[in-house]
């Protein structure tokens, strides 16, 4: 039991710490390739903090578990707006541009909504992996166009890095998110392993969280720091890709039939709260997403975890 105490202690200080030099990294280096804030947070941040799910999704594609990783696919979205942003608006009240709610919400909603049309006949085959990579493309060119038509952007309390520096942290900082996320993981499945919890509750539970820890991380830094851009483009870029590449993995590695209740129980929850998060953005002006709200997504995920322990139970 000490071990995995000490992972999970060593982990989140690692985590802590990597996440601030990560967003330092990250800022600065959109700063200093003239990007936005909003566009590196749409992009390079939410690449880098899925790469857990990616990685877990090729590892069990390969191995034949291919509905492993559309689950942690739809799941790690739903911790994403329901828990990650969550805890962050209750942590620090995040305004939304106007821009974000025209641009770049509606694209998740469309990739969503993409993802449910290949889910909707229990299969993910080529053709569906196929439609999804090409989704996330289409988003990737369209972030892209939108990055000329951005408001002026977050850039107080941006560090002054030279660009060499701001790489060399945004790299450091992303390579030690994913591994102390991992050994925060290995070490809170080893303590519910040795305390008699199921192992399908681990995965329904402590994986998914897991996979969403670097978010999690990545987006209260960038709050605390007020570079919202950053912040909230994370959660929407880490949802797209994780649709577009991390659930297109198995259809096109080895494709699969899904259990019923993957779309009528568990896309049907990221759906819902995905149209949450757009009516949160809609219902007042000027946009915001108060601690309020956090705290209501932050209940609607923990009323989905217990959905799954009395369905699982």
């Amino acid at each position: 039991m000490l071990y995995p105490i000490l992972a999970i202690l060593g982990g989140l200080i690692v985590l802590v710490w990597s996440a601030d030099r990560f967003v330092n990294g990250a800022a600065a280096t959109a700063k200093n390739f003239g990007m936005s804030p909003l566009l590196i947070g749409l992009t390079i941040v939410s690449f880098g903090t899925s790469a857990p799910e990616m990685l877990v999704s090729f590892m069990a594609s390969i191995n034949d578990s291919g509905s492993l990783a559309v689950g942690n696919a739809v799941g790690s979205n739903i911790a994403n707006i329901a828990l990650v942003l969550g805890i962050t608006a209750m942590i620090a009240p995040m305004p939304v541009k106007s821009g974000v709610i025209k641009k770049e919400i509606p694209l998740l909603v469309g990739i969503t909504l993409l993802a449910g049309y290949c889910l909707w006949d229990l299969t993910l085959s080529l053709s569906d992996g196929i439609i999804l990579f090409v989704g996330l493309i289409v988003c990737l060119y369209l972030f892209a166009k939108y990055q000329q038509e951005e408001e002026g952007s977050d850039d107080e309390e941006i560090p002054e890095l030279t660009t060499p520096k701001a790489i060399f942290w945004l790299l450091i900082g992303l390579a030690l998110l994913i591994a102390s996320s991992r050994l925060l993981v290995w070490g809170a499945v080893e303590i519910a392993t040795i305390m008699g919890v199921s192992e399908l509750i681990i995965g329904l539970t402590i994986v998914a969280i897991g996979t969403s820890l670097p978010e999690l991380a990545a987006t209260v830094a960038s709050a605390l720091k007020k570079q919202h851009d950053i912040a909230l483009g994370n959660i929407v870029g880490s949802n797209i890709f994780n649709l577009g590449a991390v659930m297109a993995i198995p259809g096109l590695v080895s494709p699969i039939s899904i259990e019923a209740d993957a779309f009528s129980r568990d896309y049907m929850a990221m759906l819902a709260v995905t149209i949450l998060l757009v009516a949160f953005c809609l219902w007042q002006r000027p946009a915001r997403i108060s601690r309020i709200e956090g705290g209501l997504l932050t209940a609607a995920y923990a009323g989905y975890l217990y959905l799954l322990y009395t369905v699982a139970s």
